[in-house]
This record gives structure tokens, sequence and C-alpha cells, in this order.
């Protein structure tokens, strides 16, 4: 149950921390303004370091469904652990958007409208206005380049030591890229707990970050079991 609750407090962590740069300080629906695209990045990047230094010895700090597939494909864990892991970071995902839903009511202006509170999405109205096609290659070849980074700095090639601050890092230059195709998702759970709350488009789009992720990191634990981890 530890690593459960590890999970849960990752992820919640990682939806309050990133979304709320982006809704409370960071950026709007038209462009970046407040901390701009790079806080939003940094904040999204540097929440995953400091979890990966508190949670990581207790759980690996997957804190993302999508990287937990990933390694239970590159046969590194246990299909019910796996199970455990998915649930808790969906839970943990749904209590950060709802903190950041009820420090954002307190606001005089709040308007729940389309992809409110850091919702991912794509298409017309939606920051750059990038078709489907783009959100979905893009949300796939970014959690493929993140698992690829996860996997590889946590082996026997990589260094342990700095697995946190490199598995940040790589988060923070996914967001600095993506961001204006798709608000960066490369996490399934980070998007569900959101698009629950801000129901209508963010909701109906939900399906491409849960797909588009897995598909991505399935292929990076295929690429790395069989190109660099098989003998």
């Amino acid at each position: 149950m530890k690593k459960y609750l590890a999970e849960l407090i990752g992820t919640f962590s990682l939806v309050l921390f990133g979304c709320g740069a982006a809704v409370i300080a960071g950026i709007s629906q038209t462009g970046p303004s407040g901390v701009g695209l790079l806080g939003i990045s940094i904040a999204f990047g540097f929440a995953v370091v400091a979890m990966a230094y508190a949670i990581g010895g207790i759980s690996g700090c997957h804190i993302n469904p999508a990287v937990t597939i990933g390694v239970l494909v590159a046969g590194k864990m246990e299909v019910k652990d796996a199970i455990g892991y998915i649930i808790s970071q969906c839970i943990g995902a749904l209590l950060g958007a709802g903190v950041l839903f009820l420090i954002l009511v307190g606001r005089p202006d709040f308007q729940m409208g389309e992809w409110a509170l850091g919702s991912n999405g794509w298409g017309e109205g939606y920051l750059g206005g990038y078709d489907t096609l783009s959100a979905f290659v893009i949300e796939m070849v970014m959690t493929f380049l993140f698992l690829f980074v996860i996997l590889a700095v946590t082996s026997k090639y990589g260094n342990g030591v700095m697995a946190g601050l490199a598995i940040g890092v790589t988060l923070m230059l996914i967001h600095l890229v993506t961001i204006p195709v798709t608000g960066t998702s490369v996490n399934p759970a980070r998007s569900l707990g959101p698009a629950i709350f801000a129901g209508g488009k963010a909701f109906a789009q939900l399906w491409l970050f849960i797909l588009a992720p897995i598909v991505g990191a399935i292929l990076a634990a295929f690429v790395w079991k069989w190109g660099f981890e098989k003998e």
C-alpha cells in the first residue's frame, strides 16, 4: 500500500503544481502569459524531479499510467502492481484537479470555460489550433522519448543518482515543444483529472491523451527491451 499511496501523492502533486502553474500563474487559451511557456514547462519538470527524489525509493515514481504500462511491457513489474499503480495515479490526478478547482472558484472572475483547469486539447480555439493528426503524433512521439529516457537512466547503463533530474529535465523539454500543440499530456492521468472537471471538449478529446501516450510508451518498451536490453 505504501507504493500505491506514494503514486497517488506523486500524481496529485504533478497535477497541482503543473496545471496550477498554467491556470493560476501562466497561460491563457490565446497564448502564454504570466510565467509563460518556460515557467509552466519548468513547473511540470521540477514537479517530477521533486517527486522522483521523494518517492522514487518507494514506488519508482511513475506518476503516469503510460510509464507504468511501458515498464510493465518492458518486463520490470507485475500486472497486479501495474493495476494498483494506475488506479492510484488516476485518483491522485482527480484529487489534484479537485483542489485546483476549489482554489480557482475563489477568484471573482473565474469561469469554467472550454479546456478549463489546464486541460489538454487540440483544434480550433485551443492554443495553436493544431489538428488531430498533429496532436496524436506529438503525444505519441514525446511519450516514446520520455519513456526511453526513463528506461535508460534507470537501467544498468544509466546513473541512478541523476535519474530523477534527467527525467524531470526531459519532461520540461517535452513541454517546451508540445504545449502550443496540445498543452502537453504524455500522461493519461494528468489529462483525466482536469478533463473530468472541465467536461465539454476537454472530456470529448480525452481519448487521444489516453491512447497516444500508451502507444508511445509501448513502442519505447519494445525498442528498449529488444534493441538495448537483450544481449
